[in-house]
């Protein structure tokens, strides 16, 4: 199935993997690779010396192209970027906007760049950058997301510019991309879905933990950093809504220690990210804390398995998800379907 995105990046398949902090790691990228579609490592969670090692296993397990995911507010972005080019990886993404001079060395030097946009201005503002495509996530979509629906995001963003547009947010399965080509998409970018596959690494406790939620079973909260984030509801999250600005900020503290034992960073540093996160918001110095260490509540769940004591990021297709497939089975299902789906539209008189 050839599209603007497959050709881009030279993949088989216009399926994206979509870079989840603590989930997307060599194994899950590689196999997605093999299956046909952009497997992107998440290194938001990672180390500057476990990301250099996460590109290497992968690329011991795959050659076909993937990518990889950029804080470009991180303290080490500019090390990271020179890392992707010495490295010749084919596709760098990012979460927050990049600057025009990160795209431009990236742009120079051969990688693609794809950033995540959530409205169409940010979608004008990095193409005039330049940009190769975007990614647009719809508010269905887990993790940091908005409050506009993808059948309403996806069209407006596609007006507005004129490179790939990757459709994420609510999508799942063959029918999903063929609506996404129908509304101009170059493709579809799935995180909850590749999440809930064999080669996940998350605990099977976790997973079962997906699987068994309903269409009801996720919440928009802005109570783990301060900014909108789905999640699976839980008691954990129940608490933070209903906790105060004490016990918040008490939590907080905990978790940004445990986070700086792990990443090394500094105080300053971590308060810093925080800050570049707030994006203009009057955040409370416990949401600010939240906000540069957040990665650990979602470690405590898509780690370590503590459901009780983690935060699990989820779109709302969770609610339609019962089965645990392999990559390859997953994307050659959904192409499949995508094309049957498709044939029969060309029935349609």
């Amino acid at each position: 199935m050839r599209t603007a995105l497959t050709e881009l990046v030279g993949v088989r398949h216009p399926v994206v993997q979509t870079g989840m902090g603590w989930v997307a790691g060599p194994r899950l990228v590689s196999a997605t690779a093999e299956a046909g579609g952009l497997g992107i490592l998440a290194s938001a969670t990672m180390t500057y010396p476990e990301l250099e090692a996460a590109i290497k296993e992968t690329r011991s397990r795959t050659s076909a192209p993937f990518g990889v995911n950029l804080r470009a507010d991180a303290h080490d972005a500019p090390d990271r970027i020179d890392l992707l080019i010495r490295e010749q990886v084919k596709v760098a993404s990012f979460a927050l906007a990049p600057k025009p001079d990160m795209i431009a060395k990236l742009n120079d030097a051969g990688v693609v760049v794809i950033p995540s946009i959530g409205a169409a201005r940010h979608a004008e503002k990095v193409a005039k950058w330049g940009a190769h495509a975007v990614i647009v996530q719809g508010g269905e979509g887990g993790g940091h997301t908005g409050g506009v629906a993808t059948t309403l995001l996806l069209p407006s963003v596609l007006d507005a510019v004129d490179i790939p547009v990757i459709a994420a947010g609510g999508f799942f399965d063959g029918r999903g991309l063929a609506a996404a080509l129908a509304y101009g998409a170059a493709g579809i970018a799935m995180g909850t879905r590749f999440l809930l596959t064999q080669e996940s690494t998350v605990p099977d406790a976790v997973k079962q933990a997906y699987l068994q939620r309903d269409l009801n079973g996720t919440v928009v909260t802005t109570r783990v950093d301060g900014l909108p984030h789905r999640v699976l509801r839980s008691e954990l999250v129940e608490h933070l809504e209903k906790s105060g600005r004490i016990s918040s900020l008490a939590r907080a503290v905990g978790n940004a220690a445990r986070f700086r034992q792990h990443t090394g960073l500094s105080w300053r540093a971590m308060i810093r990210e925080g800050l570049a996160m707030r994006h203009g918001k009057d955040l409370t110095w416990s949401q600010v804390i939240m906000a540069a260490n957040t990665p650990m509540l979602l470690r405590a769940g898509l780690v370590e398995g503590r459901t009780d004591a983690g935060v699990l990021a989820s779109g709302q297709v969770a609610g339609l998800l019962d089965d645990l497939p392999t990559c390859a089975e997953l994307i050659e299902n959904i192409v499949k379907d995508a094309e049957s789906a498709i044939d029969r539209l060309r029935d349609v008189r």
